[in-house]
C-alpha cells in the first residue's frame, strides 16, 4: 500500500508542478535557447580565513555549493564523506559520525577521544568524543560546505588532528525577498517511507541595511532495520527537525553585525546497528529494549565585522547548548545472560569566542593575527539498569528503582590561544605562507556522587536475596594539561596562470585525555601498572605536495595531491593487562601515506564527467613491548583506513524547450575495506580478539534524472543505492553490543521537488 501512494503521490507531485511553474513563466520572447558555457565555475572558499579560489588555495579542500548538495541529494554527512578522496564516515547509527581522513584511526569509535576531525557550523565546533553522539546536522541553505584534509592546528585548532569539515551557512541578502522550499519524498526497500521538508525566507526588513533570514526543515524517515527482541519492523525510524533566523544589520557600508540562533533535535527510535547472523535476508537486531542516541541543540552567534581600512576585524561569540542521550543495551558483555543496559544523558555548555584581523589591500604581504577561547562544560549522568521482572524473580530488592548504580560526573574543558599566518607574494607566480598557533588545553573531571551495589555479581553468579548499596563519594580528578604549538609552512608556485602548485609541512594535535580511573592499582597483580593520569596529546606532523590546474578554457581541471604523515604518541583506549580496567593512554607511533585526486572534464556543452579516490597505506611504525600489550596493536599492522577508494560521475544537461532543461545524473562510489580496531584483545597479549572484523568492500550507485524549469522549479526522480548493496560498512570495536555492524541505508527511490520564488 505504501509503495502504491507513494508511486501515484511521485507521479502526481512531477507531472503536475512542472504545469503549475509554466503558467507562471513567461516563455523567452527572443526564441533562443540558452547554451551552456562548459566552464567550471570558479568556487571561492575561506579554508584560510580569507577569501580565496579554491584552485589557489594551497590545501587539500573538496567544497560543497547549496545548488552542488541539492542536485546530488546529500543532506547529511553521509554525503559529504562518500564525495570526498581521502575521507571516510565510521557511522554505525543516526547521530553517531566519526570523520576518518588519511588514514589517521586506530578504529572507527575513538571512544572517549577527541575526533581527529573537527567539524564547525560556522564559528562553533560541534565534534566531540568518540563515545558522545554528534548531530547529523540537515544541510540546506548552507552557503557551501569546506571539507579541508590535513591537520589545520594553526588555525583551527585542536579537534583538526587530521582535517576540518566547515558549514558555512547563508547570510540575508539585504535587499531582495527570497523563498524557496525543498521537499522530498523516497521509498526505501518497498515499505519504509522518507519525507522531508524545508523551507527558507529572506525578507528584507530596511532597504541596504537590515534583513532577517528564516530556515526550518522537518524529516520523518522509517527505518528498515527489524528489532526482534522490541517486536518492531522498521525500528531506527528517525524523527528530524529544527531551523536557524539570522538577521544581518549593516549599518554602514563599513560594518556589519550578524546575529543566528540555531535549533536541531534528532530523535531515532532505535539503532541501525544490526547482527548479520540473526537473519542473513534482513537487517536484525535483538535488544531488550531500543538503542536510542539523540541529540538536541541550541546555538546561539554574534558576528560583528569592521573594515578598518588596513584590514578587517571579525569578532564571532557563540553560545550552545547540547543535550545527548546514549541509551544501549549491553547485554552481549556476558553474552545475554543477564540484563545489563547503560541510559546516559550529556549536557554540554559551550562557550566560544574568536577574533581575528585579517589585513586588506594588494600589498605583497598579507597576514592574520587572532585569538581563541573555547570553554565547555559536560554533565553526565550514568545510569546502569537491570530489568524489573528479574530482580523480581530472584528477590533482589533495595534499590529504588531498576537501577542498580547511578554515577553524576562533569569535565570542565578549556582552550585558549593566539594565532597568525602570513604570506609574502614575490610574485604573481610565486609566494610563501607561514602559520603559527600557541595554545594551552586544560580538562578535568569531577565525580559528584551517586550509588553502586553488588547486583553484576548477584546476577552473575545466580546469588538471590537483597542488594547492598553503597554511595559513590565525590572526588576530583588530576587536570590533564597541554601547552605548545602547532605550524605550517607553504610555499606555491604557478607555473602558467592556470595551474597552481604547492608544498606544505603542518602539525595537527588533540586534546589531552583523563582518566576516571586514575592512580587506581590492581587488585589481581599488585605489581602491574598503576592507572595513569590520562593520555597527553598525540602529534602529526603533515608533509604534502600538490598541484591544482584547469586547461581548455575550464573545459577539464584536475587537483593531485601526495602526502607523508608522521603520527606520534598516539592517542589509544587501552586495558590494564591484569583485571582489564580500560584507560586512555599513548602508544609510540604510525606513519600514512597516500596519493587523492579530483579530475572534471567538460568535453562538451552540458556533459560534466568526473573522478575522484584515494591510495592510502598506513601502518603501525613504532610500538614497544608493554604498548602492545596493553593497546592491542602490532607493529607493522593497517590502520582503519581503506587502502582504495574511488568514484566517478555524469552529469548531463541539455535544453528541452526554450525555458526547460533536462538532465541526468550517475555516481558510483567503491570503497574498499579495512580492519575496524587493533587485532588483539586490549590487555591480553596475543591474543586475537573476538570483535576484530574488517568492513566488507562496497560499491553504492546512486542515479537520478529531472527537469529544470528556469530560475523557479525543479523536479527529480531518483533512486539511491541502485543495486541494493548490503555490504557490512562498519564493524564496532567493542563487544558490549550484540548488534556491532552497519550498512548502508538499502535501495531508495524517491522525488525532490524544489521551489524558488
Amino acid at each position: 500500500m505504501k509503495y502504491v501512494l507513494f508511486a501515484s503521490a511521485s507521479a502526481v507531485a512531477f507531472l503536475a508542478s512542472p504545469a503549475a511553474v509554466m503558467a507562471q513563466t513567461a516563455p523567452d520572447q527572443s526564441g533562443e535557447t540558452r547554451t551552456q558555457t562548459g566552464a567550471a565555475d570558479e568556487i571561492v572558499v575561506t579554508a584560510t580565513r580569507r577569501e580565496m579560489n579554491l584552485q589557489d588555495v594551497p590545501l587539500s579542500v573538496t567544497a560543497f555549493t547549496q545548488e552542488e548538495l541539492t542536485t546530488k541529494g546529500i543532506v547529511g554527512y553521509e554525503g559529504l564523506a562518500l564525495e570526498t578522496p581521502g575521507a571516510v564516515l565510521n557511522k554505525p547509527t543516526a547521530n553517531f559520525n566519526t570523520f576518518s581522513v588519511r588514514g589517521i584511526a586506530t578504529n572507527g569509535y575513538q571512544a572517549n577521544l577527541q575526533n581527529s576531525v573537527a567539524v564547525y557550523i560556522d564559528e562553533l565546533p560541534i565534534s566531540a568524543n568518540g563515545n558522545s553522539t554528534q548531530l547529523d546536522s540537515t544541510l540546506f541553505d548552507v552557503e557551501r560546505v569546506e571539507f579541508l584534509r590535513g591537520p589545520q592546528g594553526t588555525l583551527f585548532g585542536s579537534g583538526s588532528l587530521a582535517g576540518a569539515v566547515r558549514i558555512i551557512t547563508k547570510s540575508p541578502d539585504l535587499n531582495d525577498f527570497d523563498a524557496q522550499a525543498l521537499v522530498d519524498f523516497g521509498l526505501t526497500d518497498g515499505d519504509s517511507f522518507r519525507q522531508r521538508y524545508n523551507g527558507m525566507v529572506n525578507i528584507p526588513l530596511v532597504e541596504d541595511k537590515l534583513a532577517l533570514r528564516v530556515v526550518g526543515f522537518y524529516r520523518n524517515e522509517e527505518g528498515w532495520v527489524e528489532n526482534i527482541g522490541t517486536g518492531e519492523d522498521n525500528a531506527n525510524t528517525l524523527e528530524n527537525w529544527g531551523g536557524r533566523a539570522v538577521l544581518l544589520w549593516e549599518p554602514t557600508s563599513k560594518a556589519s553585525v550578524r546575529l543566528m540562533a540555531l535549533h536541531e533535535k534528532s530523535e531515532p527510535e532505535d539503532s541501525q546497528l544490526i547482527n548479520p547472523n540473526l537473519d542473513p535476508d534482513r537487517e536484525t537486531r535483538n535488544t531488550r529494549r531500543p538503542d536510542v542516541f539523540g541529540g538536541d541543540l541550541d546555538s546561539y552567534n554574534a558576528t560583528f565585522e569592521y573594515d578598518l581600512g588596513f584590514a578587517n576585524f571579525t569578532s564571532s561569540t557563540t553560545y550552545s547548548y547540547y543535550a545527548q542521550s546514549f541509551i544501549i543495551d549491553l547485554d552481549a558483555t556476558f553474552g545475554g545472560a543477564i540484563p545489563f543496559a547503560l541510559d546516559a544523558f550529556a549536557y554540554d555548555k559551550a562557550f566560544v569566542e574568536e577574533a581575528r584581523l585579517v589585513s586588506s589591500g594588494d600589498s605583497r604581504l598579507q597576514w592574520i593575527v587572532g585569538g581563541f577561547y573555547y570553554y565547555k562544560r559536560r554533565d553526565t549522568d550514568l545510569f546502569y539498569r537491570s530489568d524489573p521482572a528479574f530482580l523480581d524473580a530472584f528477590g533482589m530488592t533495595g534499590l529504588p528503582d531498576e537501577y542498580y548504580q547511578r554515577a553524576f560526573n562533569h569535565t570542565n574543558s578549556e582552550e585558549i590561544a593566539a594565532f597568525g599566518e602570513a604570506t609574502y607574494n614575490f610574485s604573481d607566480r610565486f609566494w610563501l605562507t607561514g602559520g603559527l598557533r600557541y595554545g594551552s588545553l586544560d580538562v578535568q573531571s569531577f565525580a559528584e556522587g551517586g550509588y553502586n551495589s553488588n547486583y553484576l555479581t548477584n546476577a552473575l553468579f545466580g546469588i538471590p536475596g537483597p542488594l547492598t548499596v553503597t554511595q559513590i563519594q565525590p572526588a576530583t580528578g588530576e587536570k590533564g594539561t597541554e601547552k605548545g604549538f602547532s605550524y605550517k609552512l607553504s610555499a606555491s608556485f604557478k607555473p602558467v596562470d592556470n595551474v597552481t602548485t604547492y608544498a606544505t609541512y603542518s602539525t595537527g594535535f588533540r586534546a589531552p585525555a583523563v582518566n576516571a580511573r586514575a592512580g587506581l592499582p590492581s587488585s589481581v597483580d599488585p605489581n602491574d601498572i598503576i592507572i595513569p593520569d590520562g593520555a597527553s596529546s598525540d602529534d602529526l606532523k603533515n608533509y604534502e605536495i600538490g598541484v591544482k590546474g584547469n586547461w581548455f578554457n575550464g573545459k577539464l581541471s584536475a587537483n593531485l595531491a601526495a602526502y607523508y604523515i608522521d603520527w606520534s604518541n598516539i592517542q589509544v583506549q587501552a586495558n590494564r593487562v591484569s583485571d582489564q580496567v580500560q584507560f586512555a593512554t599513548n602508544i609510540g607511533g604510525a606513519t600514512s601515506k597516500g596519493i587523492e585526486f579530483e579530475m572534471t572534464a567538460r568535453p562538451v556543452d552540458g556533459l560534466s564527467i568526473g573522478l575522484n579516490g584515494s591510495f592510502n597505506d598506513s601502518e603501525v611504525t613504532d610500538l614497544t613491548p608493554e604498548e602492545a600489550a596493553i593497546s592491542g596493536a602490532v607493529k607493522g599492522i593497517q590502520l582503519a583506513f581503506p587502502e582504495f577508494q574511488g568514484g566517478a560521475y555524469l552529469t548531463y544537461t541539455r535544453p528541452l524547450t526554450a525555458t526547460v532543461d533536462g538532465f541526468l545524473s550517475v555516481n558510483a562510489r567503491h570503497v574498499q575495506g579495512y580492519p575496524n580496531q587493533f587485532p588483539n584483545v586490549p590487555g591480553q597479549p596475543g591474543v586475537q580478539s573476538p570483535t576484530y572484523a574488517p568492513t566488507e568492500a562496497y560499491e553504492t550507485v546512486n542515479m537520478s534524472a529531472g527537469a529544470d524549469f528556469g530560475d523557479h522549479f525543479k523536479a527529480t526522480l531518483y533512486v539511491e543505492n541502485a543495486f541494493d548493496d548490503h555490504s557490512l560498512i562498519y564493524s564496532h570495536p567493542e563487544g558490549f553490543a550484540d548488534a556491532r555492524f552497519s550498512t548502508l541505508r538499502p535501495r531508495t527511490f524517491g522525488v525532490r521537488l524544489n521551489y524558488k520564488y
